[in-house]
């Protein structure tokens, strides 16, 4: 039972160079700085426009269906919100 322990912890922890370990610690770095410094904000704002555009057109198409604004705002939330901020 030990013997396969000890064989798993130092598959696990060769997996791993300092290299790597460096790299990857420095792309976090990297992301964290990007963070700071707004670039989600930008992304988050693309997004809205993104929303914003998606949300007159489909309402200004389901309304010249027939639709009352509010059913056709109903039908298009879920659907430009899906599209602009995918999960």
């Amino acid at each position: 039972m030990n013997d396969k322990f000890d064989e798993m912890t130092r598959a696990v922890v060769q997996s791993v160079t300092r290299r790597g370990a460096l790299k990857k610690f420095g792309v976090g770095l990297a992301g964290m700085a990007l963070a700071c410094f707004g670039l989600a904000n930008k992304a988050q704002a693309r997004g809205r426009s993104c929303f914003n555009k998606c949300m007159r057109s489909c309402t200004d198409y389901w309304v010249a269906q027939g639709y009352s604004k509010d059913a056709a705002a109903n039908m298009c939330q879920p659907q430009c919100a899906f599209a602009c901020f995918p999960l």
